[in-house]
């Protein structure tokens, strides 16, 4: 059986900086992410939501099958975010590096872009799976939905799953991007997200995934030279990331002084 990396049965809070446990800073993501996500979802003044939706979301029909891969997506990112937490320190680093830059552009979204989608069906019948649409339906909002995170923290996972010397067989990678699409997929079927929303996404995705995430923080971000979105980024999203650059940058730069991608840049 693989041990774990770390023994975190020694963490105390007082070595909270020091290089074997300051990557748990980023960690403070979450109830950040969750507090303000929370506010726009439930606690925003009245605004005007723009709906999202286009032609083929007429085409694709309701599936209540879909709803398993949609609830799974909690454990795929919350199983993932352990599994390197214990396992593979720097992959943690870089998925939740991904994580903060992709979801905190969300939020600016939602909060800039006010959206929503009216594409749910009357939920008939009374079995298992309706029933669980139905609760998924009540317990979330139709609004903030462009772009979807569904789509980015399904990916983030297959990006992560890509950096990790255990996961690089074929058959580990098929595994998760079939995984990653078919939660996608499970956005539109289930009609929590229009077909834009997923676009957007993925287009996030590709603005936000650096080609050598194996650099250090020092190496990549303190050189005005490297100070730019990664070539690899196709023209079409380029548009998209521009208006962010300079977010992106000190927004990098901050959290490598907390928490860097290596302890080399202690």
């Amino acid at each position: 059986m693989k041990l774990p990396l770390i023994d975190y049965r020694q963490f105390r809070l007082s070595r909270l900086n020091t290089p074997q446990f300051r990557h748990l800073k980023l960690l403070l993501f979450w109830p950040i992410f969750s507090l303000v996500f929370c506010y726009l979802e439930n606690y925003r003044p009245t605004v005007y939501y723009a709906p999202m939706r286009c032609a083929l979301d007429h085409w694709i029909p309701f599936c209540k099958w879909f709803v398993i891969p949609y609830a799974f997506w909690f454990l795929f990112v919350g199983g993932m975010l352990l599994y390197t937490l214990f396992y593979d320190i720097p992959a943690f680093r870089r998925m939740m590096w991904f994580i903060i830059l992709t979801y905190s552009f969300a939020l600016v979204t939602y909060l800039l872009f006010p959206n929503c989608q009216h594409l749910r069906p009357t939920l008939l019948g009374g079995d298992l799976l309706t029933r669980f649409t139905a609760k998924l339906y009540a317990a979330d909002t139709n609004t903030n939905v462009c772009p979807s995170i569904h789509v980015i923290g399904s990916f983030a996972v297959y990006f992560a799953a890509r950096d990790i010397r255990r996961f690089r067989a074929k058959g580990w990678r098929l595994g998760f991007l079939t995984m990653a699409v078919l939660i996608s997929l499970s956005t539109v079927f289930l009609k929590q997200h229009s077909v834009l929303d997923v676009l957007a996404g993925l287009a996030v995705c590709a603005a936000a995934y650096p080609p050598d995430l194996s650099g250090t923080c020092q190496s990549r971000f303190s050189d005005p030279r490297r100070r730019s979105w990664p070539k690899a980024v196709p023209g079409a999203v380029t548009p998209l990331a521009f208006p962010t650059l300079s977010l992106y940058n000190r927004g990098t730069e901050f959290f490598c002084r907390i928490a860097p991608f290596s302890d080399d840049t202690a």
